[in-house]
């Protein structure tokens, strides 16, 4: 079992920035590419970046590319999602997830966390 848990969700004004944090516990850290996931209220949960799992590739949806950068520090068992230029269409819930290999698809992750708010006002 690998247990996940966000941090760093907040309200932020249009334009400004945040930095989430996924920390895990559990089995080795470094043997899952990591993602992050967004649900906004009343719709599917899709995908926003995902990371090798030495950190040496990763994935975003174009939503976010130039945006949000994804990245993670296997010595403190953390993936990060640090997110510039924010807009009102990023607000949602946001959620870290464990997989086995670097997918962006929702159903190959194994492992999820209870997620944290991000709020983007006008």
């Amino acid at each position: 079992q690998v247990q996940l848990v966000e941090s760093g969700g907040g309200l932020v004004q249009a334009g400004g920035s945040l930095r989430l944090s996924c920390v895990a516990s559990g089995r080795t850290f470094s043997n899952y590419a990591m993602g992050w996931f967004r649900q906004a209220p009343g719709k599917e949960r899709e995908f926003v970046a995902a990371i090798s799992r030495g950190g040496g590739s990763w994935s975003y949806a174009d939503s976010v590319k130039g945006r949000f950068t994804i990245s993670r520090d296997n010595a403190k068992n953390t993936v990060y999602l640090q997110m510039n230029s924010l807009k009102p269409d990023d607000t949602a819930v946001y959620y870290c997830a464990a997989s086995r290999s670097l997918v962006i698809t929702r159903n190959e992750y194994d492992y999820w966390g209870q997620g944290t708010q991000v709020t983007v006002s006008s």
